[in-house]
């Protein structure tokens, strides 16, 4: 079963990053917790969000499309990245973020892909 892991943290602290500047050197820093997935053959695929200054909020009222800056709901924590994970069970997956460096101070939700 694949499971979408939604990565939530501090939206002020992402708005505070500075933006990466663009490089043709891919970055080799070691991230254990991805590492150690990568290995065991569970981790799909996955990837940082920009901050939510750089969100836009889409809905479309009476055929026209409403476009807002930023998240639609005022939080503290905003979506940060994802991770999509394969796994056996909704037991092996919630273990597997429970890892996630970001779990000891952002959360971590868990939800099984529609399909699988």
């Amino acid at each position: 079963m694949k499971f979408l892991m939604l990565v939530c943290w501090d939206a002020k602290k992402m708005d505070a990053q500075t933006e990466p500047v663009p490089t043709d050197t891919p970055d080799k820093t070691s991230f254990p917790w991805l590492d150690d997935l990568q290995a065991r053959g569970r981790w799909v695929t996955g990837d940082q969000l920009a901050p939510p200054r750089r969100a836009r909020s889409v809905r479309v009222r009476g055929g026209k499309a409403i476009v807002t800056d930023g998240p639609f709901v005022e939080t503290k924590e905003a979506v940060g990245g994802f991770d999509i994970i394969e796994c056996e069970s909704l037991e092996e997956a919630v273990e597997i973020a429970a890892g996630h460096p970001v779990a000891k101070t952002g959360t971590i939700e868990v939800r099984p892909l529609w399909g699988e």
